[in-house]
């Protein structure tokens, strides 16, 4: 596969969006900030969100809605490559939030559910019907860890339910192309995962003694990140260690597709047909372009 390099410099960039006008738009975590890359590569501020943005999307009022992890990572230098490590003390949860991309206006939308604070979200979709899938990573202590889950929420602050708890480590989610499934990354475990949607916002059942239906665990030591999904159904999911993305075929099989670094951590799909990936290499700062071997999904919502 022929990649290009686009934009570097970036600060663990995350949570790409392709925006109609050909730019992407995607966080720096670790900049704390929200950044526009043209398609020649030059970069401009869209807001300052604070905390730890990790993932990005566009919701059904034209806003960017961004899962917040609130700062749950240290940051570390390892061989010139950075690398999140343990939760500060400092860290307290995270959030979800919408940004005006005109003004750059940030708005808190979520903290809680249920009087329980949100630990450290990290990926969202959104359904046809404007609703959020969201999953919150958790974070480390001295103590141990603090699980996470996978969430549904309205993006106007009305009402957000939390589905699956006490997961090890819930990262990527996307949204079958019928949106009967919605798959979750779990890093650690090198796992996806599908879930059954029963109804908009509602799942159904799982299995007995499961959260719900094993996609297929990665052998080895391989950690699993943010995902999008394929027009015909693969999820193309950002591979650390064995640095690449790797496509999930819902039948269990897989293809790895390599890229530079160590740390890839994100992939969306854009263009007219929806055949240009842009991959984020968060290790080293990048932002690559591929032209796909198959087409995007193209998402409900963009501006």
């Amino acid at each position: 596969m022929d990649i290009e390099l686009v934009a570097e410099g970036l600060q663990f960039p995350e949570g790409p969006i392709a925006m109609n006008d050909g730019s992407v738009i995607l966080t720096e975590i670790k900049g704390q900030r929200l950044t526009r890359v043209t398609p020649d590569g030059k970069t401009s501020t869209v807001a300052e969100t604070g905390g730890g943005p990790n993932g990005a999307a566009i919701g059904p009022d034209g806003k960017i809605y961004v899962t917040n992890n609130g700062g749950s990572f240290e940051w570390l230098d390892v061989g010139g490559l950075t690398i999140p490590g343990p939760t500060p003390a400092s860290h307290v949860g995270g959030s979800i939030q919408r940004v005006d991309i005109a003004t750059g206006k940030v708005e808190t939308v979520y903290e809680a559910c249920d009087g329980k604070r949100l630990v450290g979200p990290n990926d969202l979709v959104f359904d046809k019907t404007g609703g959020i899938w969201f999953s919150d990573h958790g974070c480390t202590t001295p103590e141990g860890k603090k699980f996470g889950g996978l969430y549904y929420a309205l993006p106007d602050g009305s009402k957000i339910v939390r589905h699956r708890d006490h997961m090890v480590s819930p990262n990527g989610v996307g949204l079958s192309p019928d949106e009967k499934t919605v798959y979750l990354a779990d890093t650690m475990l090198g796992r996806l995962w599908a879930f059954d949607v029963s109804a908009p916002g509602e799942l159904a059942e799982p299995p007995p003694f499961q959260p719900g239906h094993v996609v297929c665990n990665l052998p080895g030591y391989q950690l699993l990140d943010s995902l999008a999904v394929e027009a015909g159904g693969k999820v193309c999911v950002a591979t650390i260690i064995n640095g690449g993305i790797t496509a999930f075929d819902p039948d269990g099989t897989t293809e790895h597709y390599p890229f530079p670094d160590l740390l890839c951590t994100n992939i969306c799909f854009g263009g007219d047909d929806m055949r240009t990936a842009w991959i984020t290499a968060s290790g080293t700062g990048k932002l690559y372009r591929a032209r796909w071997p198959r087409p995007g999904l193209k998402l409900n919502f963009n501006a």
